[in-house]
């Protein structure tokens, strides 16, 4: 794993020697903090819980990940610095995994630093801390599906903004497939296992249980095999055109 620890903090920090970091970190708290307390009516709820704040989660990640994400092999192919990363001696799954774990460490600090959030919660109320802690596991879970999703676009193309579209549309499918105005749809024109099958990929339906504090293992397995699918996917296309 050192390569893959080599790679991470090399990752790490070129985000914060350019202005990637703190934009990515000032826009999500701005937003997650407007949002929960405005259009979320933390206050006004009257309720010692969190709700509000983790059902914008998913909507931020849908934008900032992507945003995040793009850069990860966009850039390198666009460069030809993908054939000399890979004169190092590390391998490109190595490479893969440290890049998209760099990006992942981004995102649990941006999720970290919500904590006055919480803080003001329990000031106000005394809130199930275990629901809230698990919904944070659940965000982070998501999260890192966000990304390899995202990694796997920009390792398609070299133009950033064609891999930010890309992830943002495929993402924003694997959220609302699981809503009910879509399930009622395809319940008129496809059979019903076929309808609970693709309701079963929706981000969103997953999220919303953990959301709840119901951590359930299928829903993080889930999570985690979407990650890996992604990043293997991701391999596999660098593999093809790392030298083209």
């Amino acid at each position: 794993m050192k390569p893959v620890r080599t790679i991470l903090r090399r990752e790490l920090a070129s985000y914060f020697v350019t202005p990637i970091a703190y934009v990515v970190l000032v826009i999500f708290l701005l937003g997650i903090n407007i949002l929960t307390f405005m259009p979320g009516g933390l206050f006004e709820r009257e309720q010692a819980d969190m709700q509000p704040f983790f059902t914008w989660i998913p909507w931020l990640f849908l934008f900032l990940i992507p945003a995040l994400a793009m850069r990860l092999w966009a850039e390198e192919r666009r460069n030809g610095s993908i054939e000399l990363l890979l004169t190092q001696p590390v391998t490109l799954w190595q490479a893969v995994l440290g890049k998209f774990l760099a990006a992942w460490f981004m995102v649990g600090i941006a999720l970290v630093l919500t904590f006055p959030v919480w803080l003001t919660v329990i000031y106000l109320g005394k809130p199930d801390n275990g629901t809230i802690l698990a919904a944070y596991i659940g965000s982070f879970f998501m999260a890192a599906a966000f990304l390899a999703i995202g990694s796997f676009t920009s390792s398609i193309t070299k133009n950033q903004l064609i891999a930010f579209l890309l992830a943002l549309i495929m993402s924003f499918v694997l959220i609302i497939i699981g809503f009910p105005w879509i399930t009622e749809w395809f319940r008129s024109h496809a059979p019903l296992w076929l309808v609970d099958g693709i309701a079963s990929l929706s981000f969103f339906t997953h999220y919303e249980n953990i959301a709840k504090g119901v951590l359930d293992l299928r829903d993080l397995l889930y999570f985690a095999l979407v990650t890996v699918f992604f990043l293997l996917a991701s391999t596999v296309v660098l593999d093809a055109r790392k030298s083209k």
